[in-house]
Parts: structure tokens; sequence; C-alpha cells
């Protein structure tokens, strides 16, 4: 994608050499190579379709956009609602690099705010999720949280960014960033950061949590029945892998369950074991491990009356207490859902 196109002096375009022709680049004015939106064997083939135009004296090359009429031929010339500055990507550049008070290029071609923020307009309300699949710097996690604050909204954002390393010889790299996840995390933290700060009496929610998609937090067994004996049946007695923290198992639950990963969580001491409690009482869970949860720790934990409950299957202290804890829930707190992994 990048290529030279050969302008003449009176704007004519080819890919060819000729003499007196200008080679025009795809080479931003800070010098920055970028590339075209078409290769050769395409350009070549529409090259009618490539103009060229002078600004500021130098060469610029640009593809023109046409509609199609009834018969569908194009023949009207596209016009665009994103022409005014703000929607630019240097606007997009010069905001990241302020929030990272940084002149270099940490991330290159940011999206502006205000082309998010527009979009926001378009197709949102107070309450939207909005998802972007395709995070980068985390431009739409900054626009979210900055109409929250514009007009007291309640929009939440879901970003989605694999872990794409960073280049060695990039900027972000020599800054410490080793992923672009890493980019995009830091410049939601510092975005939020300022938006907050900016507010007179307002609150503003500029949390967020990260999550990674991982294996299951459950061991793989492919031992047939008849395969297992007394020597190995140990391996088995804790079905978790041994990697895995509490909070893993708690989101796992959460999911299972359909419960809002966004909700509040807390982590209390019930008879020196620690319980989460998400968004109050809508989930309860002990992944305690040691084999000591009795009758009564079950009891306490019942008293709460959770809508869920879970525990860690290793974690009772014998097969009665496990048996028994419908039972006391039953009791205490019929309306719970109980689960154990």
């Amino acid at each position: 994608m990048y290529y030279p196109f050969f302008v003449t002096s009176d704007g004519c375009v080819s890919l060819e050499q000729t003499d007196h022709a200008v080679a025009v680049y795809p080479d931003w004015d800070d010098g920055f190579e970028g590339c075209w939106t078409w290769g050769t064997d395409k350009a070549r083939q529409q090259i009618s379709e490539v103009v060229a135009k002078k600004v500021n004296g130098k060469w610029k090359i640009y593809r023109k956009n046409y509609a199609e009429d009834e018969d569908g031929e194009a023949t009207k010339q596209v016009k665009s609602i994103w022409t005014d500055k703000e929607f630019h990507t240097e606007k997009g550049q010069a905001t990241f690099n302020e929030l990272f008070e940084s002149k270099t290029k940490l991330f290159q071609s940011p999206k502006s705010v205000d082309t998010i923020r527009q979009l926001l307009l378009m197709g949102s309300r107070k309450d939207s999720i909005v998802m972007d699949f395709f995070a980068g710097s985390g431009t739409t996690a900054h626009a979210v949280l900055a109409m929250n604050a514009e007009d007291d909204g309640q929009r939440r954002f879901v970003l989605v960014q694999v872990p794409e390393v960073s280049a060695e010889d990039s900027e972000a790299f020599k800054a410490g960033y080793r992923t672009i996840a890493e980019l995009s995390k830091e410049r939601i933290r510092r975005a939020g950061t300022k938006i907050a700060a900016g507010l007179a009496n307002a609150k503003l929610d500029t949390g967020f949590r990260v999550l990674k998609v991982d294996t299951s937090n459950m061991s793989d067994v492919y031992y047939a029945p008849d395969a297992l004996d007394k020597e190995n049946l140990d391996l088995f007695v804790d079905n978790i892998k041994p990697d895995r923290t509490p909070e893993d198992l708690l989101f796992q639950v959460m999911l299972d369950w359909g419960v809002d990963l966004a909700l509040p969580i807390t982590k209390q001491s019930i008879q020196g074991k620690d319980v989460f409690f998400v968004d109050g009482n809508v989930l309860a869970a002990c992944f305690d491990a040691s084999g000591s949860i009795d009758e009564a720790f079950v009891k306490e934990l019942a008293k709460q009356q959770p809508l869920r409950v879970v525990f860690r299957d290793a974690g009772f202290k014998d097969s009665a207490v496990k048996i028994n804890v419908e039972q006391i829930f039953k009791l205490l707190s019929p309306n719970t859902d109980i689960k154990c992994l």
C-alpha cells in the first residue's frame, strides 16, 4: 500500500513515471509513512477515480466518491457529514498527546473524541451500553465518560482489544506499554481522572473492570472410569485448576448465572473465611478450600439471605455438611439458589 502516484504540472495522475511528473507518496505532513487505501492493481484499474489537488503548495491524492443513481451508475458525488475539523484525526492525535503529556505518538491516528461523541448523539440514550470491538487507544470509553459528564448520563462501555504486542521500536513500547491493551487501559484511567477533575459538584463514575478471556477454571479430566485406581483418585479431590484465584471463580459464576459483571463487589470475613458479596445480596460466594466449612458457617451465611450462593466443593468439612446445605438454606433463606463448584 506504499507506492507513488505521479502527478504532472496540470494535475494528471498516473502510476507511471513521466517527464517532469512529481512523485506523491502517502506521507503525513509530519513525515509519518502512511498507506493508500488501494493496492497498485486496483489503483491501475480505477485510475480515473484518482485525482490530485494542491494543498499548501504540495500535491495531495484523493479518491472520488460517487453515489449510484436509479440505473446503478455512479454519477453524483457523495457528501460527507464528517468534514469539520473537530472530526479530523489530527484533533484525535492532539487530544491523546495532551492526555499523555507527550509530544511523541504513543498511538498512531487515534479517532477524535468528537467523532465518537457525534455517533453517541445519533445512536444512544443516556442509559445505553456502548460496545467497541476494536478498542485501540480507548477513544470510545473517553467519549462515553465525557458525554456522561456533559448530560448526567449513565452510559456504560464495553471495549474489546486483543493483547496486540507493541513493536519494539515504537514509542509506546519505549514508554513501557507492551501491548495495545495496556495503552487502552491507561487512556481510560487518564481520561476519567481529567474529566472528573473538571466537574464541580456532579459525581461521575469513571471506574471500569478489566477481564481477560481464558480457559475454563475447571480441571480437564480425560480418564475413563476403569482407568482410575486408589493411587490416583486423590488427583481429583479438587476439580479447580491450581493457578486460579477466587476472583477467577467469582466471575465464572457471575457469567454462568447471567449476573451483570459491572455490579459492585465487596469482600467480608465470616468466621475467618472470605466471602464475596455482589451488589449486596445478589450473589454470595465462598471459595474457601481448606475443608473447614461447617454448618455454623453455612447458617451464618444463610442469615444474609442472598439470592444466590456458591461454595467450593473442596471447602466443606465433610459430606454431611454438604448434604445439609440445601436444608439449612431452605429453613433460613428459602429463595436462595445454591451452586457448588
